[in-house]
């Protein structure tokens, strides 16, 4: 049994969730082998052959595979499928455009974000927005997976895989990428963040939010979130957003201010190793997950934190 982990990465750095996907895929058992398909991504290559329990790095360096569209990434993985009992990826935006592709052309159906292996063919996975754990046995010949990185543990850099060329598939000339628009910030990636600061409706406005959550996120190091309530509101950007229909994290601590708890939004943060909440309704949800809460005025309450943090 063998397993192709499928890396995430920018043709110069791997990506945080592939090393929580080759934690997953330790769980299943067998040999761990990365693909990683880019452009001039040699020194990827170098990072996935150092990582704990991966047994080889396949590498495919082509101009075509600069932008890692779907169309061609999904090509490649299907001709270097044969022989591997499971195929896996991260389920962030690059997983979930590729995966799916890559089923539908090996007629097997896709296991989507498991957050648990009990074995090489059972796995756990979240329904119902994270508030039911569903058991899945797949009778596939071939597993196709994506992993809900917040789940698994990264693994450590102590290993030194060989790294083998593998022949290129075509370029699909499907279609093209034209541009791409990154959000740059000196703050930490919200995604990857330890300490998240978020905020929600209560917060009134845009620029409440910026005058109380900032400083705050500044004293800790932190990167900003909010619910979606706020980010519908027009309060900050999409690329916020934390919940069913956001961003999944799980940081050492989640600050949730003035965010109620409704069900999406529990769905992308509960698994957070220590959650404060503060909110002025001692009946919302988000009391119910918080391993701190202070019911109270958060004009109040937040000024004061930002004081007492040194």
């Amino acid at each position: 049994m063998s397993i192709l982990v499928i890396a995430e990465h920018d043709n110069a750095q791997l990506k945080a969730s592939t090393l929580n996907t080759v934690a997953a895929a330790s769980r299943i058992g067998g040999e761990i082998h990365v693909l990683v398909a880019g452009a001039d991504c040699a020194a990827v290559a170098r990072q996935a052959a150092s990582l704990q329990g991966v047994a080889k790095v396949r590498l495919a360096d082509a101009a075509h595979y600069q932008s890692q569209t779907a169309e061609n990434l999904s090509a490649l993985v299907l001709a270097q499928a044969a022989g591997y009992s499971h195929l896996l990826a991260p389920a962030t935006t690059f997983g979930k455009n590729l995966l799916p592709r890559v089923a539908a052309l090996l007629d097997v159906a896709q296991i989507s974000e498991i957050v648990g292996v009990d074995s090489a063919d059972t796995f756990v996975r979240p329904i119902y927005a994270g508030n039911a754990l569903a058991t899945v046995r797949s009778a596939d010949p071939v597993k196709v997976v994506t992993v809900r990185t917040t789940a698994f543990d990264p693994v450590a850099s102590a290993g030194n895989a060989a790294i083998e060329n593998v022949a290129n598939a075509n370029d699909t000339a499907q279609c093209a990428l034209l541009g791409r628009e990154l959000s740059k910030s000196e703050r930490p990636e919200l995604a990857a963040a330890s300490t998240i600061v978020a905020g929600g409706r209560g917060l009134g406005s845009g620029e409440s939010y910026r005058a109380l959550l900032e400083p705050l996120a500044d004293k800790l190091g932190a990167a900003l979130g909010a619910s979606r309530a706020a980010v519908d509101a027009g309060f900050v950007p999409n690329d916020y957003q934390v919940g069913q229909t956001g961003k999944i994290v799980a940081p050492d601590l989640y600050l949730a201010i003035g965010i109620s708890g409704a069900i999406q939004h529990l769905a992308g943060m509960k698994d957070s190793k220590v959650i404060v909440a503060i909110n002025k309704d001692p009946d919302a949800p988000i009391f119910q997950v918080a391993d701190y809460g202070l019911v109270g005025d958060l004009f109040e309450a937040v000024p004061q934190l930002v004081a007492a943090i040194r």
